[in-house]
């Protein structure tokens, strides 16, 4: 019998391939937003782009979350001002003045802003490859997330992932279900300036190292 949805593979030549390490490459963790509205439709067709990813069992345990209330996102600001301030006080000498002076979020001026979470109570998929290893839901959302920030640098937006930040307090914030776990909140918009390296590079936090410092034979 013939598969309908059967078709010769795409052609992915030399100059796709460049372009795809280009993209790579001037993907990065957005901190400095325009204040500009993204055209409408935008962002529900990255998110439908992001939901292309791989998922453990076909679960699709992605649960996206349009942050629009200012309240809501006022005690979002809020709480990452109190988790910012515990993680400065965990540095001392020239690491906290490091620290004090990284732009660590675009809360203040990016349009959208947006909250991921992993449904840890799905039933699709029915449990396929989450009893050895149940972190594959939460897995397989960030997988969601690298294919939508893949998809936003493709169409000229910015994404950061603002990680100093409390779960419970934010999942409270936004009324979600006791059973969705938080796994990022985003800020996205139209990048202030453009840089193929990444901030925590310019600003001297980290430099980055040769893959070959990561590999490892058995």
């Amino acid at each position: 019998m013939t598969d309908e949805n059967a078709a010769p593979p795409p052609d992915f030549d030399a100059a796709f391939r460049d372009k795809l390490k280009d993209l790579f490459l001037w993907r990065r963790d957005v901190r400095r937003f325009l204040a500009d509205p993204l055209p409408d439709g935008l962002i529900e067709e990255l998110l439908g782009q992001a939901a292309l990813a791989p998922s453990v069992g076909n679960s699709q345990p992605w649960r996206f979350v349009l942050v629009e209330d200012t309240e809501r996102r006022r005690r979002v600001r809020d709480d990452f001002e109190a988790a910012n301030q515990d993680a400065l006080n965990g540095y001392s000498g020239e690491r906290a003045q490091t620290y004090a002076g990284l732009k660590l979020a675009g809360l203040d001026k990016a349009p959208v802003q947006l909250a991921v979470f992993s449904d840890q109570a799905t039933e699709r998929g029915h449990g396929l490859g989450q009893n050895t290893m149940p972190e594959m839901l939460p897995y397989s959302v960030v997988a969601a997330v690298n294919t939508l920030w893949l998809a936003a640098r493709a169409a000229g937006v910015g994404v950061g992932w603002v990680s100093i930040l409390h779960p419970e307090k934010v999942s409270a914030v936004l009324d979600v279900p006791a059973d969705w776990r938080l796994v990022a909140y985003l800020c996205l918009g139209r990048p202030e300036e453009e840089h193929r390296d990444p901030e925590l590079v310019r600003a001297g936090w980290q430099d980055r190292a040769a893959i070959g410092e990561f590999i490892l034979k058995r």
